[in-house]
């Protein structure tokens, strides 16, 4: 080490980490140990320490990102971020090759490459003069959301990319695409410790990394197990890029990029059509439901253009919806926050696309008699996707005599209540208000984003504060305290104040989360928003009668008798009153009477998914300042409210010319036509 020039030493370490991060995460192929990795990164937070003034934001150290931003800013990709076309079948890839052979005779002398079809969430990476600028969403495919704080946490992005002799070129531009995912190891780790802390699991590792991505806090996204694959380049300047498909994934691997390593080249679209039918997805380390097969030659790919916003120079080939048969060993019920039993198979464990299924749904009672499904039965299971695998029916064929005809349970299995069916509905309900399994699923709702977002309360802990006997409903959350919790398994102090912080930050919610958290059979996100506008708490609300809801647009008379009869409980009205001693109590803003609001006149149509606001929420923040929302595209639109993944609608309004917001673009013009 060169002691006389300590700042050369640091630009070397950084280098020499980086090298090694690419080593390790890239390739698979690591030169050091674990130790002498650890001591390389110790030695250089211990030169920043002493050199703060010399530490950027494409240090090693700083992979965990820097502090919270108020807002993600607007990004506009440089071209349009496409989709692609879907096929499902052989002969859907052959009609899509027929249909371009006819636009130009160069497609028949072209190779192809087959790629992986990535389930993960498109990004759009920026470097100048090599160096890692800006990472965006695809967004709606013209704006995505700037994430390049969070993008800085994956280890396996290069931050810089290095200039080597000999080695290619970088122009002083480029934009490439990827995708970023979490392997399917990583997903059931993470998923395991969070169960083992009692916080709430995720469902996939697709949403798990969209979500990752989207957190203001880049700390907390440096917490998730995130990976990235890239394998096209999206615009670039002043230099020289590949002027072929296989040669641009070439070429981004050599730059330090990850790339798919089961990416092909073949000379023909059978060939292309034999490995979609030979390729098991559940061989692969991270997730994915295709192939894409792309013509090579991308001169010819941009000649043949766009069919809507599909690009004619490539195609995904869906998998098939896999089903398999096993042994129904029994049937389970789980017993809703309604009351509602939902039957659910119980399964001879195998494996569907790369997962064990242990168990799948049977939808309801009547779907079990209608289909003549027997304990014991072999029966067909589907999965298709992330969708929760269902029984189709059974193998009438392989009985054998010893299969047994169900019974729906006279009694519920949580309590032991008796289960009503009410005439003409297909639901068995357990209607003691006090039954265990009621209340945790209750209090899941309850606690849950959509309505009181109390942070810390997943499905575990809100069991074990129920087994406990410290909950015994909705309201005796309010009066936990630090020292109940300190005698349960799992909490220590930091953990007990946090919940105990975030459950007194509940009582600030809105009414309409409050109404919503009630859980009301029937009564989501947007009917809890039409009643807090309707009603100033809950005390009028509760005096409503049946009619007078019912005269609200979109209620029908059973959610309104739903609403009247649950007021009517003497349990619920005990429970409300404990909420509103301990101050859970929110009131409706009053309206000002015949006074101008900011979207007076204006009429919004919304397309997509927000960065932060639900589908609900944006209409009712949209007609709380008086707007209208409407459900079609038409000439009368005054905006579209544009979200990630934006349907037809998006098309529509570009056809007719209609103005399109971001979510910020919304509260941005409330705000200026509010002054």
């Amino acid at each position: 080490m060169d002691a006389e020039n300590p700042k050369q030493v640091y630009e070397d370490l950084k280098s020499q980490i980086r090298y090694h991060n690419y080593r390790y995460y890239v390739l698979d192929d690591p030169v050091v140990s674990d130790f002498e990795y650890d001591q390389m990164l110790k030695q250089l937070e211990k030169i920043e320490a002493q050199h703060p003034d010399w530490v950027t934001p494409d240090s090693p150290s700083q992979r965990a990102g820097a502090e919270p931003q108020d807002k993600f800013e607007k990004v506009v990709h440089p071209v349009p971020i496409l989709s692609l076309a879907n096929a499902y079948d052989p002969q859907g890839l052959r009609d899509w090759f027929d249909r371009i052979s006819k636009l130009d005779e160069r497609v028949g002398k072209t190779e192809f490459t087959i790629e992986p079809k990535l389930d993960g969430l498109t990004v759009v990476l920026r470097y100048d003069n090599g160096v890692f600028t800006q990472g965006a969403t695809r967004g709606n495919g013209v704006i995505g959301e700037d994430i390049t704080a969070n993008l800085r946490t994956i280890n396996v992005l290069p931050l810089r990319i290095p200039v080597q002799p000999g080695g290619p070129a970088v122009p002083e531009v480029l934009y490439v695409r990827g995708e970023a995912l979490i392997y399917k190891s990583d997903f059931e780790n993470l998923n395991q410790l969070l169960e083992e802390a009692g916080e709430k699991t995720y469902l996939n590792p697709r949403n798990t990394a969209a979500g990752s991505l989207r957190q203001l806090d880049p700390r907390i996204t440096a917490q998730r197990p995130l990976k990235l694959l890239v394998y096209a380049i999206v615009a670039h300047r002043n230099g020289e890029i590949p002027t072929s498909q296989w040669e641009t994934l070439e070429y981004l691997r050599a730059l330090g990029f990850p790339v798919a390593a089961s990416s092909r080249r073949v000379a023909t679209l059978e060939d292309a059509i034999q490995i979609c039918m030979e390729t098991d997805p559940g061989q692969f380390a991270y997730e994915l439901d295709g192939m894409v097969i792309k013509l090579n030659d991308l001169a010819l790919s941009a000649d043949l253009g766009v069919v809507g916003k599909d690009p004619r120079g490539a195609i995904a080939y869906k998998f098939p919806a896999e089903v398999v048969s096993t042994k129904l060993v029994d049937i389970g019920v789980n017993v809703g926050r309604t009351g509602v039993l939902t039957p659910y198979a119980i399964l001879d464990p195998v494996e569907i696309r790369g997962a064990v299924i242990k168990q799948a749904t049977l939808h309801n009672f009547d779907y079990i008699a209608e289909t003549d499904i027997r304990v014991g039965d072999r029966v067909m299971v589907k999965r298709a996707g992330e969708v929760i695998p269902y029984i189709i029916g059974p193998v009438v064929d392989a009985r054998d005599g010893t299969e047994k005809p169900y019974v729906p349970p006279p009694v519920c299995p949580s309590c032991g209540e008796p289960v009503v069916n009410p005439p003409d509905e297909v639901a068995y309900y357990c209607v003691n208000s006090s039954c265990p399994a009621q209340l945790v699923r209750n209090l899941e709702h309850f606690v849950s984003q959509g309505a009181m977002d109390i942070v810390g309360l997943g499905i575990n802990t809100v069991q074990q504060l129920v087994d406990a006997g410290l909950l015994t409903d909705l309201a005796d959350l309010y009066h936990l305290s630090k020292n109940q919790l300190l005698k349960l398994e799992g909490f220590k102090e930091k953990k007990a104040e946090n919940l105990i912080a975030s459950i007194e930050a509940s009582k600030s919610q809105p009414l309409a989360r409050l109404i919503n958290a009630l859980g009301i059979r029937g009564v989501g996100e947007v009917a809890a928003q039409d009643l807090a506008a309707r009603y100033h708490d809950l005390d009028a609300l509760s005096q409503a009668s049946a009619e007078e809801i019912e005269a609200i647009g979109g209620f029908g008379p059973s959610i309104a008798e739903n609403i009247t009869e649950w007021f009517a409980s003497p349990d619920n009205q005990a429970m409300l009153a404990k909420l509103r001693a301990s101050g859970v109590w929110p009131t409706a803003e009053e309206k000002t009477a015949g006074g101008p609001r900011p979207l007076d006149g204006l009429t919004f149509v919304i397309t997509g998914t927000l960065p932060s606001l639900s589908r609900a929420e944006a209409k009712n923040l949209i007609e709380t300042n008086g707007g209208k929302v409407t459900g079609s595209v038409s000439a009368r639109t005054s905006y579209l409210l544009l979200g990630e993944d934006p349907g037809s609608k998006f098309d529509k309004a570009r056809q007719l010319g209609v103005p399109m917001l971001s979510e910020a673009d919304l509260q941005q013009l409330i705000k200026d036509k509010a002054q």
